[in-house]
């Protein structure tokens, strides 16, 4: 290279890059260390680029819920409602999932395991979820076949389910069939499903494997009232691998939400009007919710120096450094 060669530093590469590059990094990172680089970083980790896969699934497990609401929304202003993939465990309440809802107009995979959301709030909020490509419900105790019926009906383009049940949660229930008929009847686009545990019976898999002529893998391991002959699925269903209903230690595994998830960037900021974004509104009258006396005094991290939101994230409990 000649002496004329321009060496440009890291501040100065344009936004959607550097929320590229962000999103390798943990939320802890991206909320404590990130801001306090530099300006430029700092409004980059504000910004939508940096969110479009909102994870924070280890985190939601040990937050209390009125944390998790404000994360949520600081998390949802930061993104200006174009994340595509949202995972939290343990969603306290059906407000919070009307929340999701509200700013769910990009997300195509929604992962909500263990979480207190119920039928009907399901029935109310499900049109606005309309994009979703991949949904894991499972652990959700308070739902049922009412609120699979609504999301099969309304969300048209999915293509991967999760619903697996812990054992002693179903214990007391006689069958979940209906369930079964639910995913049979509004889901005929679905590769993937996963029912581990559920108290189906061979029927209702039966129905499930013939309505849903696009299946590739159906988990029924620990459905043990499901007897189906090897040889007529395979003569049948030949298309759809078939797990369980014993439970194996080397069983097929597949990464769902990837390949449901579509790949096509949509990283752009035509689709947002202008004044849609501005990081001073996003942090102001916030720091309040911070101030609980709860801070980061015991964790380590290494700041050059200070940044517009320094004290921004000390109210959070971040899970122990593997």
């Amino acid at each position: 290279m000649g002496e004329s060669s321009e060496i440009r530093g890291w501040e100065e590469l344009i936004p959607d890059a550097l929320g590229l590059i962000f999103r390798n990094l943990s939320l802890q990172e991206r909320l404590t260390v990130v801001p306090r680089v530099c300006k430029s970083w700092a409004h980059a980790v504000a910004g939508p680029y940096s969110w479009q896969d909102i994870d924070i699934e280890e985190w939601s497990k040990q937050c209390e819920p009125d944390k998790l609401e404000r994360m949520l929304h600081l998390l949802f202003s930061w993104s200006c409602r174009s994340f595509h993939r949202l995972c939290i465990s343990g969603l306290p309440n059906d407000s919070l999932f009307s929340l999701i809802a509200d700013h769910a107009a990009a997300l195509k995979t929604l992962e909500l395991p263990r979480s207190q959301i119920t039928d009907s709030m399901v029935e109310q909020v499900a049109p606005q979820l309309a994009r979703i490509t991949f949904l894991d419900v499972s652990y959700c105790t308070k739902m049922g076949p009412r609120a699979l019926e609504a999301f099969g009906r309304n969300c048209r383009l999915l293509v991967g389910l999760r619903r697996r049940m812990y054992p002693l949660a179903v214990a007391d229930k006689e069958s979940q069939d209906e369930e079964a008929h639910a995913i049979a009847s509004t889901m005929p686009k679905l590769r993937h499903l996963e029912t581990a545990y559920l108290l189906l019976s061979t029927n209702g898999v039966i129905k499930i494997l013939s309505n849903c002529r696009e299946l590739e893998l159906l988990d029924v391991r620990g459905c043990w009232d499901v007897n189906l002959d090897e040889k007529v699925v395979k003569e049948r269903y030949g298309r759809v691998k078939v797990l369980g209903p014993d439970v194996v230690d080397h069983c097929y595994e597949r990464n769902l939400w990837e390949e449901c998830s579509d790949s096509e960037s949509v990283y752009s900021w035509e689709t947002m009007e202008e004044g849609d974004f501005d990081l001073d509104d996003a942090s102001d009258g916030d720091d309040e919710i911070w101030d609980d006396g709860d801070g980061l005094e015991n964790l380590e991290l290494r700041f050059y120096g200070g940044g517009p939101h320094a004290d921004a994230f000390a109210g959070f409990h971040w899970p122990p450094s593997p």
